[in-house]
């Protein structure tokens, strides 16, 4: 069976929140072994500089790539990826899953990822252009995930 892991950092607070990753993680069960781990985020000060972003960033990934391993093909989630519909999306997922039996998402914090980290990973992705709070794009990503494993299977879903 394809395990989904998905590092992100940061912590869910609010409770629909945590309650639409539940439903989402319930339901992928039928599909996937999904694992989710969430790293701490760093504080953010109010004066921020270039070299404090970095800073963060650094640790940030740091943490993130404590959770990932050589054999899962590891895809961020980032404003400069590529973007796909639906259908393109189940697509990669099913060629992704014939090279690897796992694939990881990363999610990052609110000041992104470093590009250590970026060039490490196998492929970027971006759901819009329009900024979003991380801890929504950890729904979204399972909503996607979800709606992929049932255009794969044929089965229905909202359109």
């Amino acid at each position: 069976m394809l395990t989904i892991k998905i590092v992100c950092v940061g912590k869910l607070k609010e409770s629909y929140l945590k309650s639409a990753v539940e439903e989402y993680s319930k339901r992928l069960s039928k599909y996937c072994k999904l694992d989710i781990v969430e790293v701490a985020d760093e504080k953010i000060p109010d004066r921020l500089n270039e070299s404090i972003e970095q800073e963060i960033k650094a640790k940030e990934c740091d943490n993130i790539f404590r959770h990932l391993k050589t054999d899962s093909y590891i895809i961020a989630l980032d404003l400069h990826g590529k973007e796909y519909t639906s259908e393109e999306f189940s697509q990669k997922l099913d060629n992704v899953s014939m090279l690897s039996s796992n694939i990881t998402f990363v999610i990052g914090g609110s000041l992104g990822f470093n590009k250590t980290l970026l060039d490490y990973c196998q492929e970027k992705i971006c759901f819009s252009k329009m900024t979003f709070p991380h801890q929504l794009i950890r729904v979204f990503l399972l909503e996607q995930i979800f709606r992929a494993f049932k255009i794969s299977n044929g089965e229905t879903y909202h359109r």
